[in-house]
């Protein structure tokens, strides 16, 4: 059984290290949750990130937990960029894990991908100090390079042989998914019985259920909500094809889109919303504070994730899909398995890369009030009662005491009880 709430070891505390490159903590919802639910349960939590907006400040203590951030050189585009990234990230993450060695310690390094080279780090402490290591597979990162450079090269192989010694390197693994948990015992060849699935389920004390903003539909009579990365992959190009059809081709001057959130391409795709001719009824806000952010959901009418379909979004779990869902938000995306998988009735579905049928799915729902409840409240539903972060937390507590006890229980027979963070 899992020892909720003990977070020890031969009378000793658990100490973990968490490392993670893509996001600053707490700004990293996943990860945030998971140091959190670790520490609620007594286990001593440090965490090693770079810094971003607001979270500048190189080592703060945040609901007991210790953050240690370092500075990265550049925000990455292209081989060059990702070599100079990752290459300082290792650097410092090294160089950091030693600090927390000396001054809090640690018995477990998880590490959250991208990239796929923290193994790394976690192989030389394991093999140099006996320290465990777990692989937490946000990412499918040999499926991402192939989404962003559009090719199987020698550089494509090469994440997968990454990926693949992440997998032998590490004592125990986490999914987001099925589909990933599938892709770490086939081709990272991970034991089937050290895999265990965390979904990345939303905490409903953050989305909070909020008054709509009017003024955020800048005096039209609906609102078409987006929130996530301005990246090459996230298909925001076909997103403002998208309102460009509707509201263009389909004369609808009755609709604001609000997009929400930050990255490489943002300047790229408003320069694009000017060339189309439909700057004025789309707001950009870039990175926002969660206020704002719960201000343009609240206020949507619909939600959207035009993320394109391709292997790596098709098999990868979205964040936004159930932050729309936790809302009560009805939902039109392209066709894609684990879209379908989180999302169900509460979701219409484009066929893929197609922003014309997404334009129709979009007024499909705009017209049809009656329709747009029910979906709003099927999705609220299935968080409340299947997905929300509460559901999850027991599994990652029961991955952990597999790295500590020998008779843990194996994925899928998780108790149901833990101490909340």
């Amino acid at each position: 059984m899992v020892s909720a709430g003990k977070g020890k070891a031969g009378g000793k505390p658990r100490r973990v290290l968490i490392l993670v490159e893509n996001l600053p903590s707490p700004f990293d919802r996943r990860v945030w949750q998971e140091a959190t639910t670790l520490h609620a349960n007594g286990y001593e939590v440090s965490i090693i990130c770079p810094t971003g907006k607001g979270y500048e400040g190189r080592y703060e203590e945040v609901d007991g937990i210790h953050i240690y951030r370092y500075k990265l050189p550049l925000e990455a585009e292209g081989a060059k960029g990702y070599a100079i990234e990752y290459s300082a990230a290792l650097f410092h993450t090294f160089r950091l894990a030693w600090k927390v060695l000396f001054k809090h310690g640690f018995d477990v390094i998880h590490a959250c991908n991208p990239p796929d080279l923290l193994f790394l780090i976690g192989g030389f402490f394991k093999l140099t100090m006996g320290k465990k290591f777990l692989f937490d597979h946000h990412d499918i990162n040999p499926e991402l390079y192939e989404a962003k450079f559009g090719r199987r090269d020698f550089f494509y192989k090469l994440m997968v042989l990454f990926e693949r010694w992440s997998f032998k390197t590490s004592d125990v693994s986490i999914a987001t998914n099925e589909s990933y948990k599938r892709i770490a015992i086939e081709r990272g060849g991970m034991d089937p019985d050290r895999c265990y699935v965390v979904r990345s389920g939303p905490k409903l004390d953050r989305l909070r259920v909020l008054p709509p903003v009017e003024a955020l539909k800048k005096g039209k009579r609906y609102l078409v909500g987006y929130v996530g990365v301005m990246g090459a992959q996230e298909g925001i190009d076909l997103l403002l094809e998208a309102a460009r059809h509707l509201i263009v081709d389909m004369g609808r001057k009755d609709v604001h889109f609000g997009l929400v959130g930050g990255g490489t391409s943002l300047d790229q795709m408003k320069a694009l919303a000017v060339k189309m001719g439909i700057a004025d009824y789309v707001t950009f806000t870039g990175r926002v504070p969660d206020q704002d952010l719960l201000e343009m959901l609240n206020t949507s009418d619909v939600c959207v994730n035009p993320d394109v379909a391709n292997d790596m979004n098709d098999k990868s779990t979205m964040n936004k899909i159930m932050e729309y869902m936790a809302l009560g938000k009805p939902i039109v995306q392209f066709d894609l398995v684990e879209g379908k998988v989180s999302a169900q009735e509460a979701s219409l579905y484009a066929n893929k890369n197609d922003p014309v049928d997404m334009a129709r799915k979009i007024a499909e729902l705009l017209d049809d009030p009656a329709r747009r409840e029910r979906m709003g409240a099927y999705g609220r539903h299935r968080v409340v009662n299947e997905l929300e972060w509460q559901y999850e937390a027991p599994k990652l507590l029961a991955a952990y005491e597999r790295l500590y006890s020998a008779n843990a229980p194996l994925p899928g027979a998780v108790p149901p009880s833990y101490k909340g963070s």
